[in-house]
């Protein structure tokens, strides 16, 4: 098995007024990942190379084709030992209830859209729930959780091309972090990992990198996340579905102000209203 890079070197030449210097350009990996179920392909999507394993975890679950560990019977690399390859095995049980999902044809997923060119939205409001109530931070925690993702995050310093995601328990303790050059890869990576350290039923905040679109609510929908808070503004259709599932979206405006897009009961602000 021949893993990609998840970062490359490239020969670039650096310019300002009056000069020109070549120097090494770091830039962030992105390679073909075919997801197999049942051994037919489901997906192909262009990601950084690596935690493949949990990625596909992750992906399944924001997809409904699982509802938790349990419905996979086994998961690993083809039998070619191709790194960019990954078969999802289910168990009997879950293939009778998937039986729709199981029969659609494959897609190739953008690397900025988890989920473009499929007629998907019909299908994402039956397998979501309103998110719980019960759990709420105060506004000083939410700009430190923020705060923690860019420390965690390693090639976007190194190649400003990386997206990133960052998960907290209900104790605002961080349980899961990925990084790659989609969006919508980072967080299927970081869920698949509380899925298989079966941390998922106390992840209760999301931290994003990138803006808030709807695939990502859809995601974190899936895995009953209530609050999102990212750097970047949420889409409109995010915030519609954010509000249709009970879910809080959050963004940074000037200075410390944040901006609450929906569900600003989970948000301590200690302001009367």
């Amino acid at each position: 098995m021949s893993p990609g890079k998840q970062t490359n070197f490239y020969q670039s030449v650096w310019c300002k007024e009056g000069s020109c210097k070549t120097d090494s350009l770091e830039l962030i990996g992105e390679e073909p990942f075919l997801i197999r179920i049942e051994d037919n392909p489901y997906s192909v999507v262009m990601r950084t190379p690596g935690d493949e394993l949990v990625h596909a975890t992750g992906f399944c679950l924001g997809e409904g084709i699982i509802d938790s560990l349990d419905d996979i019977k086994r998961i690993g690399y083809d039998r070619q030992m191709d790194a960019n390859v990954v078969d999802v095995w289910l168990t009997l049980e879950r293939r009778k209830k998937i039986p729709h999902l199981l029969k659609r044809k494959s897609y190739v997923s953008q690397t900025s859209c988890g989920i473009c060119g499929k007629k998907m939205i019909e299908d994402l409001n039956q397998i979501l729930t309103p998110a719980p109530d019960g759990f709420e931070i105060e506004l000083g925690d939410a700009f430190d959780c923020m705060n923690k993702l860019s420390k965690n995050q390693k090639y976007y310093q190194r190649t400003r091309g990386s997206h990133a995601a960052l998960l907290f328990d209900h104790t605002l303790k961080a349980i899961a972090f990925a990084e790659d050059v989609g969006r919508h890869n980072g967080l299927d990576k970081a869920i698949g990992k509380t899925v298989v350290n079966k941390t998922i039923t106390t992840a209760s905040l999301l931290v994003l990198s990138s803006r808030i679109s709807y695939e990502l609510v859809q995601k974190a929908a899936r895995a009953q996340i209530p609050i999102i808070i990212s750097n970047s503004r949420p889409t409109a259709l995010a915030v519609q579905m954010g509000q249709s599932l009970n879910m809080t979206l959050a963004f940074p405006g000037k200075e410390s102000e944040l901006i609450i897009a929906c569900g600003k009961h989970r948000i301590k602000t200690n302001i009367e209203n």
